[in-house]
């Protein structure tokens, strides 16, 4: 209890520290960890781990949005300077929710989900044709955008221009993409150009392919995006990585390799090429099966859910990289003193106060 309280303490110090300036690059230990705090009293208000003094009032909660599409959900937040917040919930304890995560087949970074007859959802979260994103989280993004929108709207109409995307967990994996689809937004006049968005990536897993990764780098450069990591947290290695010879860019000298390797004498020749043939096909077998399962299968459970929503074709690729200007939280024997790692506790580097502790330190 004494490690929530010392939290507290530090987190405490922070209640001014988003409204009492505007919307700056960079990343700031006292603003991210502010951030977290609406986690907090956005979803654990009756967790008695976390107690009323971690919720802050220089921000308010000005709307929650129903769950929608897999058990999603996120909240508005404004505070006294004019910074709004999009705060989306990660993982609950919930099948449908974490189906999200397992829905893990790779589709293309621009395309659009069929959610049902006449509802479809139009994406462009990449330019790159090789660009390619996670189903589940995509088809999360698909329900919040829409609703996100008119409120973005009204607050524009307010004068509210400066806006943090935040989320932890699920959360931060779905940031990254609902951010990748308001910079495209803005590019096609769908949003107010003037409106400035950075973004906070919490405990994220890895949202797409590193083609996806390069775009959004881009688009986000100069200090407006990142991705905080616990280097004690498995959630960011995941999902799992499966990189085959297709995944690389066209111009590679393994393009010519099957050439080169039959000019070779015999039967040198032979033994090489047999090698290079078993080399690529174990991953490509691996791939398979993984798009097999986290696509197909992990397809047809959430249709149980979502009976009007259609498949879309499953990508020949499992290539999860990370992704964003990343802020390593390194955990030391100190942290592990407090945070031990554990066989039967698997979320002990994951949660909030771990987080909130590394971050603390950076202050």
């Amino acid at each position: 209890m004494w490690r929530i309280l010392t939290t507290i303490f530090f987190v405490s110090l922070l209640a001014n520290s988003l409204s009492a300036s505007k919307l700056q690059p960079g990343y700031n230990p006292k603003e991210y960890m502010e951030l977290l705090s609406f986690q907090l009293s956005q979803f654990h208000k009756q967790d008695s781990l976390y107690p009323d003094s971690m919720h802050y009032h220089n921000f308010k909660e000005v709307y929650k949005s129903p769950e929608m599409g897999l058990l999603n959900q996120w909240s508005l937040w404004i505070g006294a300077d004019s910074v709004a917040v999009i705060s989306i919930r990660g993982t609950i304890a919930n099948s449908t929710s974490w189906l999200a995560n397992f829905y893990a087949g790779m589709i293309p970074a621009k395309g659009q989900l069929i959610l049902a007859p006449g509802d479809t959802f139009n994406y462009h979260f990449a330019d790159d044709s090789k660009a390619a994103v996670h189903t589940g989280w995509t088809l999360a993004t698909a329900y919040l955008m829409r609703d996100m929108l008119p409120h973005i709207d009204s607050c524009y109409k307010k004068g509210i221009t400066n806006f943090i995307v935040s989320g932890h967990s699920q959360g931060g994996a779905i940031a990254f993409l609902v951010t990748a689809c308001l910079y495209d937004y803005q590019k096609n006049n769908k949003i107010a150009s003037d409106l400035r968005f950075k973004t906070y990536c919490s405990a994220a897993p890895k949202p797409g392919n590193l083609y996806f990764a390069y775009e959004y780098e881009n688009m986000t450069r100069n200090g407006w995006a990142f991705n905080v990591v616990n280097s004690a947290d498995w959630v960011p290695e995941t999902p799992i990585t499966i990189q085959t010879t297709k995944d690389i860019n066209k111009t590679n000298p393994l393009i010519n390799a099957k050439a080169g390797i039959r000019k070779q004498k015999f039967p040198a020749n032979l033994f090489v090429m047999h090698i290079f043939n078993r080399l690529q096909k174990t991953p490509y077998k691996a791939m398979r099966q993984y798009r097999k399962y986290l696509g197909g299968f992990a397809g047809k459970l959430v249709r149980k859910n979502l009976v009007n929503f259609q498949s879309p074709d499953y990508l020949n690729s499992s290539d999860y990289v990370r992704t964003g200007t990343t802020i390593v939280l390194l955990a030391d024997k100190k942290y592990y003193d407090l945070f031990p790692d554990s066989k039967t506790k698997i979320f002990v580097h994951h949660f909030y106060e771990p987080y909130l502790y590394l971050a603390a330190k950076r202050l």
